[in-house]
């Protein structure tokens, strides 16, 4: 069964705000270690990357050159693990589900707190999440499969190039939702209302075409999802994407969320919206 735990009345910013922070006190404190798609209904979650001073701005340039997979909602001073802009309690260094840490490019270690390896200049990204948006999907009475079979969402990477920023080039990652065509159109429509958590998608359709090999064996998320009869795959931009880029990039350090384990943040996922 999901895990519904955390969850708030969506029009209420108190409540959302209220369950946010119950979501990262749980977090904190170690007692909540899965994924958090179900939780604190109505806040935004983000996508982290935290990366040194000297090898910040051109990442928050490939940012604004590539918003559909980096859509910037907050960024933190070097050194500050604090993130005003999103929470009033939020720490970055205990705040998130889980943590990959990366050295030249390589993932080395997956942890659930980052204070004993904390810097004084490392600078934090938050990306727009489709958590947001999954949220509208729903209300529309468009159903998610992995959240009905209680899986992360699947992701893969594509062909689909970034524009590059620096050292900061790269492909693509999506996450999948099947849709019938109808459906799929509907969700194109919705979707198109939140550019701050990857808007629109990027395709819908035959898989090979944006370089999905295997639609059953995605690179992230780690489970496939059931097709019903008439379904295709409709494919978003993800803010898992920073972490195939620094595969390229190899800075030597560098933090970021791990794949469904997402920053909770006191926002409302109604703010993404635009008329």
């Amino acid at each position: 069964m999901v895990d519904t735990g955390f969850c708030a009345f969506k029009s209420d910013p108190q409540a959302v705000a209220e369950s946010a922070r119950a979501a990262r006190a749980e977090i904190r404190a170690g007692r909540f270690t899965r994924d958090t798609a179900s939780v604190a209904s109505g806040a935004v979650q983000g996508n982290v990357v935290i990366l040194p001073a000297d090898w910040a701005a051109d990442f928050q340039r490939f940012c604004y050159l590539n918003p559909k997979p980096c859509p910037l909602i907050g960024v933190s001073e070097p050194g500050d693990p604090y993130l005003p802009m999103l929470g009033e309690d939020i720490d970055i260094r205990s705040d998130v589900g889980a943590y990959r840490v990366f050295e030249n490019g390589k993932a080395v270690d997956e942890v659930f707190d980052v204070t004993d390896i904390w810097r004084d200049d490392l600078v934090t990204f938050i990306l727009g999440c489709s958590f947001s948006f999954e949220e509208a999907l729903m209300q529309a009475g468009l159903p998610l499969r992995h959240v009905e079979m209680d899986v992360v969402v699947p992701m893969y990477t594509t062909n689909i190039q970034t524009k590059p920023a620096g050292p900061y080039r790269g492909c693509t990652v999506t996450s999948m939702r099947p849709y019938t065509p109808v459906d799929a159109i509907r969700a194109i429509q919705i979707t198109s209302r939140f550019p701050n958590v990857h808007g629109a998608p990027l395709h819908f359709g035959d898989p090979s075409l944006i370089g999905v090999d295997d639609i059953d064996k995605p690179e992230f998320g780690g489970e496939r999802v059931d097709f019903h009869e008439g379904e295709v795959p409709v494919f978003w931009a993800c803010g898992v994407t920073p972490q195939v880029v620094m595969e390229s990039a190899k800075p030597p350090f560098c933090i970021t969320h791990k794949p469904g384990r997402m920053l909770v943040t006191d926002r409302m996922n109604a703010e993404m919206a635009v008329l």
